[in-house]
């Protein structure tokens, strides 16, 4: 009898491997690498097999991890880590002019230029894939159960079409922009555009900026993105698919926000929110960190990271930045990997990199400086700690704006940063309990749900290797013309019907009146 619990754990071991299903996944790399991951290791842990198809020049995804098998694909290809630095100094020289219409519309072209290039990239590396016969075949073999793929890039979706498999989307962007706006209904009435900084409540000024900021999404989607994917899909699928029906075929769309972050606004059976699943409590910080941070006493701390992008800002920005850190009585503890500032003070840690989760759960943190990158945002919104912005590009305006409607954040602009104006925004945030006061609230509405973010998203991946899918989830507004889906034809046929009802009456009316008047006149006569 005392083998029987060890006999009992083997066989629920073995159990688990034979009830696993097989995953394979389509990454996207840099930060969004982060929230995949989070998903690998999951799905490892409860008995899954994950399968990792990479890039031979990918950035962080690494060829060999316990967590999942990866098959490499040679690519000469794509955007190069200092290509992109070279990039990211460029957006930072126009972002540090003054904000006007004519920056907001160079930083978008910019932007464009960039990411055109990076998704004709992935295109020939999925054109690679497909035209590898034995590739092909070896997937087809694997017997996978489903794709799960982060269609910011979308020729993960393609991948799953031509294997036949159900899809699972890992997803808050698209190539196109936001995932809502594919798949659910958007008013622009009340449903702002990623981008114009706008809430769920607009004056008309404001709606005409939304439709406008919309009508600017439409151009950039049709002038950078639509032609190479159209041409792509051609290639492989034919004429008669389009791919954008392959993209909102996906059968469950776990989208990395919530509620608590996003507005108000309609949405769709099969999105299903996981914001902050990759948030998790604090662990014990390394023995010199912790050190550091105590050693702040009653003061607190006061911890700055900018994202991998963004870690090296400008040498003037940073003597500015690190003369306010140095008239504070905090401890900073500052990701910078630029020369080291003249004026650093005593009470500022330099670092390469930092553990941000865990930081943010110590106690003694008071405010987090960010450039808004929404990992950062989901990680403060957790530990319940405000948010002093440097927003720069992207997404990163936009999730800030948010942050400030929401009383948990101040914005600072980075065009106009000195010393005096970082420290003000800096003590304002420290004194001002509001701003964590609000932030806390929030945090206590994210935290009040009865599952964890990260256990609903692997529900839903399980339930889809159940069911070979979820067609039963999927909407079918999207493969109605736009005459249908606003019932246009309906309208005018009813309008029809009514005219033609009216006219009728009106006809038998006269008619019967014209008989009167003849009768009468007969008489008379």
């Amino acid at each position: 009898m005392q083998y029987f619990p060890a006999a009992l754990l083997a066989f629920l071991s073995v159990l688990s491997q034979v009830l696993g299903g097989n995953v394979l996944v389509y990454p996207l790399d840099g930060s969004h690498w982060v929230n995949m991951k989070v998903l690998i290791e999951e799905l490892h842990t409860r008995g899954h097999n994950v399968t990792v198809l990479r890039a031979s020049n990918s950035w962080y995804i690494k060829e060999e991890s316990p967590f999942y098998t990866s098959i490499t694909v040679y690519n000469s290809g794509g955007i190069e880590k200092e290509l992109l630095d070279e990039f990211t100094k460029h957006i930072l020289i126009i972002r540090r002019e003054k904000l006007s219409f004519w920056t907001h519309l160079s930083l978008a072209l910019e932007v464009g230029k960039v990411f055109e290039e990076m998704h004709r990239n992935q295109l020939v590396l999925m054109g690679k894939i497909f035209e590898n016969k034995d590739l092909m075949a070896s997937l087809q073999t694997a017997k996978y159960d489903l794709v799960l793929t982060d269609p910011a890039f979308g020729v993960g979706i393609f991948l799953a079409r031509r294997l036949g498999l159900p899809l699972v989307l890992n997803v808050r962007w698209t190539m196109h922009g936001e995932a809502h706006f594919e798949i659910a209904p958007s008013p622009l009435s009340f449903v702002p555009v990623p981008g114009v900084e706008l809430t769920d409540k607009m004056t008309f000024a404001q709606r005409v900026q939304n439709v406008m900021g919309y009508m600017f999404t439409v151009y950039h989607k049709s002038r950078f993105i639509s032609p190479h994917y159209h041409s792509f899909c051609n290639k492989y699928f034919g004429s008669e698919i389009d791919y954008k029906s392959i993209l909102q075929d996906a059968d469950i769309w776990l989208m990395r926000n919530d509620f608590t972050f996003e507005f108000p606004r309609p949405t769709m059976p099969n999105i299903v929110y996981m914001g902050g699943f990759q948030c998790k409590p604090a662990k014990p910080l390394p023995a010199d960190l912790e050190e550091f941070v105590q050693s702040s006493g009653d003061h607190g701390l006061i911890v700055m990271a900018l994202g991998t992008l963004f870690s090296r800002l400008p040498r003037d920005i940073t003597e500015e930045i690190a003369a306010a850190f140095a008239r504070l009585p905090q401890k900073i503890i500052w990701r910078h990997t630029g020369p080291r500032p003249a004026n650093i003070g005593d009470n500022t840690l330099l670092v390469d990199w930092l553990p941000q989760n865990d930081l943010l759960g110590h106690p003694k943190t008071r405010v987090f400086i960010t450039h808004g990158g929404t990992n950062g945002i989901q990680e403060a919104i957790y530990h319940g700690v405000p948010i002093l912005g440097l927003p720069i590009v992207f997404d990163q305006p936009d999730n800030l704006s948010r942050m400030k409607v929401r009383g948990t954040a101040k914005l600072v602009d980075i065009a106009e940063l000195n010393r005096t104006m970082f420290l003000r925004a800096l003590e304002e945030m420290l004194h001002n309990p509001s701003y964590k006061e609000n932030m806390q609230r929030l945090s206590k509405l994210h935290h009040d749900q009865p599952m964890k973010p990260l256990d609903r998203a692997i529900f839903w991946i399980e339930f889809v290797m159940r069911n070979r899918g979820a067609p039963h989830l999927r909407t079918q507004s999207f493969r109605m013309s736009w005459i249908e889906y606003h019932s246009i034809d309906v309208i005018l046929t009813l309008l029809m019907a009514v005219v033609l009802f009216c006219f009728m009456v009106y006809s038998i009316i006269k008619c019967m009146c014209c008989k009167v008047i003849f009768k009468k006149k007969m008489k008379a006569e």
